[in-house]
């Protein structure tokens, strides 16, 4: 992304009528790039001054190429990390090797330490991607998150896009094996909270409070209508804006279909009021889509049409033959039969998520 680019893609993200703007950056890996960042920083916060929105930057990067001066500029900036640790040593180098030929764990844990030093835990987040590797690891990839001081693990499956294809006879599973492992995973977070740990399973804690609160989380592949779009939108380095970062990889693969239009000849009226987002958002209300409509699980579940797309061909979908709507079925169901053991231990696990406090705390304040 030039400086050209990166102007019109903020002064595009300030015309939206949100009080609550994040700004994320994204890649590969954004630090290639940190000059961008620093402008896109700089020209944000600058914009605010006049606009005044509750304003957030976030920074994913693998924290290869991390160091003090970066971390001081993070630190005076108020930028938060989002890293990906996917477990242990071996499972971690494994999926994330380097060209180098170091050991990506060994320089991962060192830099993650120095950040830490610098920024503190509570603006360092990670994700881990599940690989076939991961299946019979999910005890041990817990472990790897306390070990590293981690309050939140976000138990999640491969997608089908990008690289993900292309290594699927490699890493690929079938998606039976995903849910028993992350029930097994989820098993075993329960008990680290019960031993004193506070740990966040992340997919969980979402479902649990649509599940026992009547409050929304803002989590956009479980919104009615899609968030896509409106909870969140790409802005690519060519100044091309996607409905999602899934409708990006799309793109990369040849398909444009959530192409909604490019910050420098199109306006935001065009891009955010045009019939390609009108037509995705209408097609994509889970309260009319065949199979969702009278689904028990409704009010907890939501629409993704670029994984409908993916899967069928089709934004609306093909319930039948949804892999993701068999895998928000089976964590559902588990959670609810969770829930309906009446097992007073594992309620009160549950709500210390939903609340974000230690289950301490939570019964403390019962």
């Amino acid at each position: 992304m030039d400086n050209k680019t990166a102007k019109a893609v903020v002064e595009t993200i300030f015309k939206s009528p949100s009080k609550y703007i994040k700004i994320e950056f994204q890649g590969g890996e954004p630090l290639l790039n940190l000059d961008i960042v620093k402008y896109i920083v700089a020209y944000a916060n600058a914009l605010n001054r006049v606009f005044k929105k509750h304003l957030q930057f976030v920074v994913c990067t693998n924290l290869t190429l991390i160091n003090k001066d970066i971390l001081s500029y993070f630190a005076s900036n108020n930028i938060h990390i989002s890293t990906s640790l996917d477990g242990p040593k071996e499972l971690h180098t494994s999926n994330r090797p380097l060209k180098n030929g170091k050991n990506s764990y060994d320089v991962y844990c060192n830099n993650l330490k120095l950040a830490k030093e610098i920024l503190g835990k509570d603006r360092i987040s990670a994700l881990m991607t599940t690989t076939r590797a991961s299946l019979k690891k999910g005890r041990e990839i817990v472990d790897e998150y306390v070990n590293q001081g981690f309050n939140y693990i976000f138990m999640r499956n491969l997608n089908p896009y990008g690289q993900a294809i292309h290594s699927e006879d490699v890493i690929g599973y079938k998606i039976e094996e995903f849910i028993g492992f992350y029930k097994n995973a989820l098993k075993y977070i329960i008990e680290v909270n019960l031993k004193g740990y506070h740990m966040v399973e992340g997919y969980a804690s979402i479902l649990l409070k649509k599940i026992l609160t009547p409050f929304s989380t803002g989590f956009v592949d479980l919104q009615s209508p899609a968030g896509v779009g409106i909870s969140s939108v790409i802005y690519n380095y060519d100044g091309n804006v996607y409905a999602s970062d899934e409708g990006r990889m799309l793109a990369s693969m040849g398909d444009n279909k959530f192409l909604l239009g490019n910050v420098t000849s199109n306006s935001y009226e065009e891009i955010f009021g045009g019939q390609g987002l009108f037509s995705l958002i209408k097609q994509s209300c889970s309260e009319i889509i065949p199979g969702c409509a009278y689904c028990a699980y409704l009010p907890f579940c939501g629409a993704d049409p670029v994984r409908n797309y993916v899967e069928t061909g089709d934004i609306v979908g093909n319930r039948t033959r949804s892999l993701s709507c068999k895998k928000n079925m089976a964590i559902i169901q588990h959670l609810l039969e969770l829930i309906q053991s009446g097992n007073d231990d594992i309620l009160d696990v549950f709500w210390s998520w939903i609340t974000n406090r230690s289950l301490r705390e939570t019964k403390i304040k019962q």
